[in-house]
């Protein structure tokens, strides 16, 4: 019996809209126009929009405006990943308007409401879409992104506590929980990496100079405070009906876990180089996690993990 008709693998998690949208960093000496940084900007947005219209939302019926509470899915990973998508999308967008005249206040913003702007368009579609629906948990989410990324530029013009990701793709001993993961969250790497939850961790990776200047702290050294969850085989629970009403999966017996990390990790932006492209190379590579050992707390219990992803 086929999987394919599940409800639960047709949740948030199969929109490709975790990380998509992130718009090219502009690196100039010279000032560039406001009306190209715009051109740029709009260009980008509106060309991922599109291709994410015509690849996904317009392969399923539409419908009406309507909300739709996903807040309990996914024991909330899906939320932080809205977080992050509007935080990374937002510093991005900000990057392209520092190269410009723009005054300083003008460019965070503008810069940095671009990432919540963006998901909220991207909510607006879900809203049409009748296997969806606008969430309101989403957009909380996408606004929390960008506020983290705005107030550190208003007080410190600069982000001392970057928001990052990791991923490492799950694999298990029990074929039927792989052919649910497939069923769920794709088969290639990059449809992993977008849609398993059990297998993305995200980061609050303070850097630890720029609180403390005065100090010998190297200038490239953070602390990071980490939560992923695993054992989610559907949106809510375990367990999966199909259209007729038959059950096709029930694996209540996994429980479904949290985990959070304690990890040093590194601030690839304060890496000197002198090249301008090695330089956007580290900029994007800020919006990962470095792999590194961690303290890790899974179900009540403390851990050492040798490399935590």
């Amino acid at each position: 019996m086929s999987l394919a008709m599940d409800s639960s693998a047709q949740t948030d998690i199969n929109r490709a809209d975790s990380i998509f949208g992130f718009p090219v960093i502009c690196v100039e000496k010279s000032p560039i126009s406001t009306r190209k940084a715009v051109w740029v900007n709009s260009a980008i947005y509106g060309g991922s929009i599109a291709a994410l219209y015509f690849a996904w939302y317009s392969n399923y019926p539409q419908s009406g405006f309507h909300t739709f509470n996903d807040n309990d899915e996914w024991l909330q990973l899906d939320k932080i990943g809205h977080a992050y998508s509007a935080y990374t999308i937002g510093r991005y967008s900000m990057e392209i308007w520092k190269a410009t005249n723009l005054s300083r206040k003008k460019r965070i913003w503008v810069g940095g409401l671009s990432g919540a702007a963006y998901q909220t368009v991207i909510e607006v579609l879900d809203g049409f879409s009748a296997e969806w629906g606008w969430s309101w948990g989403d957009f909380t989410a996408n606004a929390a992104g960008s506020g983290l990324l705005i107030a550190q530029e208003l007080a410190w013009d600069q982000q001392r506590i970057q928001f990052k990701t990791s991923f490492h793709r799950k694999m298990y001993a029990e074929a039927e929980l792989n052919a649910r993961s497939t069923v769920l969250f794709g088969r290639s790497s990059v449809e992993r990496a977008l849609k398993d939850y059990n297998g993305q961790t995200y980061w609050l990776s303070a850097n630890l100079h720029s609180f403390f200047p005065q100090s010998k702290i190297p200038a490239w050294l953070n602390v990071a405070v980490g939560t992923g969850a695993e054992g989610m085989f559907g949106a809510r629970e375990n367990y999966a009906k199909n259209k007729n009403g038959q059950v096709i999966f029930d694996r209540r017996d996994i429980g479904r876990q949290r985990q959070w990390y304690l990890a040093p990790d590194v601030d690839f932006t304060k890496i000197k180089t002198r090249h301008k492209a090695v330089k956007v190379l580290l900029f994007v590579a800020n919006s990962l996690k470095f792999p590194a050992p961690a303290l890790e707390l899974y179900n009540g219990k403390m851990k050492m993990k040798w490399l935590a992803f």
